[in-house]
């Protein structure tokens, strides 16, 4: 069974709804989470937000966030997640944003860094994973651990705020 599979089963048996903010991975994790038959019922959508225009005006990330922190960065992440989800009105969602590469990396911000936001009714979390590999590599592993972080809030298993960032409602 794979993690999508797993996650529209959790959801449908928890009656959860989630939606998904992506930039690197291109609407990658609503591709997988789609690719399961039932996600129809779980699933809301998502909102691919590859440029800072729509961050900004879709899902609500400030400006400030984007001109003083970047796109890549835990405030944008949790803004994401939580514009997403205020937008689609699910329960759960989750954000995507980094650098898949080859190229836009700095010795800040290196090629392969992704930052992931998840938002509940109880706030958001954020969690920096820094991949390697070549850009397919590194949003094929994004992917997955979106649709990770999905599962573990979904089967509610607490520990997964405990790993992140937290910021409270």
């Amino acid at each position: 069974m794979t993690t999508a599979e797993k996650l529209v089963e959790a959801l449908v048996e928890n009656n959860m709804t989630c939606a998904t903010a992506e930039s690197c991975t291109g609407g990658g994790v609503g591709y997988a989470i789609t690719g399961v038959s039932g996600a129809s019922a779980v699933f809301w959508g998502g909102v691919i937000s590859y440029d800072n225009s729509v961050k900004h005006g879709v899902l609500g990330v400030p400006e400030e966030v984007l001109a003083t922190r970047g796109a890549v960065s835990s405030e944008c992440a949790a803004a994401m997640a939580e514009g997403v989800r205020r937008l689609l009105k699910t329960d759960l969602a989750v954000s995507i944003t980094g650098i898949a590469g080859p190229g836009g990396g700095t010795v800040e911000k290196p090629v392969g860094l992704v930052w992931f936001g998840l938002a509940s009714a109880t706030g958001a979390a954020t969690e920096k994973k820094i991949f390697t590999g070549d850009r397919e590599t590194v949003r094929a592993a994004a992917i997955e651990h979106s649709l990770h972080l999905l599962l573990s809030a979904a089967v509610r298993k607490a520990p997964f705020f405990a790993r992140m960032n937290v910021k409270q409602a």
